[in-house]
């Protein structure tokens, strides 16, 4: 029996083979039990509470921190083998990577979660959420490189070179894409500042449009005429942006003329009629109305009042229906609406003063010559 336990196998006996599988063995069942009897049952339990940090928590843990334990057990075990140079390397290399491998999953897990509530604030915007993609895909970019050149490193390679190469590679590709980094700087820009959102309607200089998309590089708008409208989110951060989506209330304001013909007891009371046009209004709120000036030709009024919502519709249709009143009550007490007109006063004179006139003309030619 002794010599069964003392028979070599790869350099190892039969007992340090038994003691080695039966440690990787041990790992694995109370991994497993553990992951039954207690991370099932808290994971069931915390999917009742409100908070999302909890849930996040135990599925990184499931998808990430348990399969890394399981490949660590294996590590243990193998520890207690007497295993060629060579054969330990290419184990510890391996180890490695699978360490590092689930590292990174669990850091890229942590900050997708933290995009993801700080674009939400705790509650489901899919719209928000897919503009993140971006910038979570820069930072998981990032991270993976870093996580490369720390395996580099502990492999035994001097990283210094290939850190000062893709320094000078970063520059040179600085230099040859500069509107493309622009573009991508201004796309943080958009993302922190929020200056605009997906479905704001918004005014850009002479372009204005409906937001659809906000990318990496582009930010797509859809105008009014239907058409797609493709900005890149340089022009949008140098331009004056006029965010439409946003406003609580909208302040108008509009002028009418009369005739000068009016009279000044008709001229008096104009005003009256527009506020108690407005007043009589529902999500309307009046501002002003007066006699503003004397035009070229006519008496010119100014009114301001407010729409109670930003829709455009709402507010042509409460100007509409001024509009239609004004018209009427004008219309009863027979007050004329101003249009550009021109009047030419002509005097006549008799035949004596064409003859006198004449005179004079000629006997200026006299005295000239």
């Amino acid at each position: 029996m002794n010599n069964f336990w003392d028979y070599t196998f790869l350099k190892n006996s039969v007992q340090e083979w038994v003691i080695a599988l039966s440690i990787i063995l041990i790992c694995i069942v109370v991994l497993r039990l553990f992951q039954t009897l207690v991370i099932k049952r808290i994971k069931s339990f915390t999917a009742k509470t409100k908070t999302t940090v909890d849930d996040f928590i135990f599925d990184v843990i499931g998808k990430s921190v348990m399969p890394l334990l399981f490949v660590l057990s294996f590590y243990v075990g193998f520890r207690f083998l007497n295993m060629d140079p060579v054969v330990k390397k290419v184990v510890r290399v391996a180890i490695m990577v699978v360490v590092l491998f689930f590292l990174l999953q669990i850091v890229n897990a942590f900050i997708r979660y933290l995009f993801k509530q700080l674009v939400s604030g705790g509650g489901e915007d899919l719209q928000r959420e897919k503009q993140t993609k971006g910038i979570v895909l820069i930072i998981q970019s990032i991270v993976w490189v870093i996580g490369f050149l720390f395996f580099i490193n502990n492999l035994g390679y001097n990283i210094t070179t290939l850190i000062a190469g893709l320094g000078i590679g970063g520059i040179a590709i600085a230099l040859a894409a500069q509107t493309i980094l622009g573009d991508l700087f201004s796309y943080f820009v958009i993302f922190f500042d929020k200056p605009f959102e997906i479905g704001d309607f918004i005014i850009m200089d002479d372009k204005k449009g409906t937001i659809e998309y906000i990318g990496i590089k582009t930010t797509r708008l859809k105008t009014l005429g239907g058409e797609q409208l493709i900005c890149s989110n340089t022009d949008l951060t140098n331009s004056r942006v006029h965010n439409y989506k946003r406003m609580i209330e909208r302040r108008i304001s509009f002028s009418f003329g009369v005739l000068y013909s009016t009279p000044a007891a008709k001229i008096k009371v104009i005003p009256q009629y527009v506020k108690s046009i407005v007043e009589s209004m529902q999500d309307v709120r009046f501002d002003r109305a007066h006699f503003k000036e004397f035009g070229d030709f006519s008496l010119n009024f100014e009114v301001v009042f407010y729409v109670l919502s930003p829709d455009f519709n709402v507010y042509m249709d409460k100007q509409q229906e001024i509009n239609l009143q004004l018209y009427e009550v004008f219309e009863k007490d027979n007050i004329g609406f101003a249009f550009p007109t021109q009047t030419i006063y002509l005097n006549k004179i008799n035949d004596e003063e064409v003859a006198t006139k004449a005179n004079d003309v000629n006997s200026f030619r006299d005295n000239s010559k």
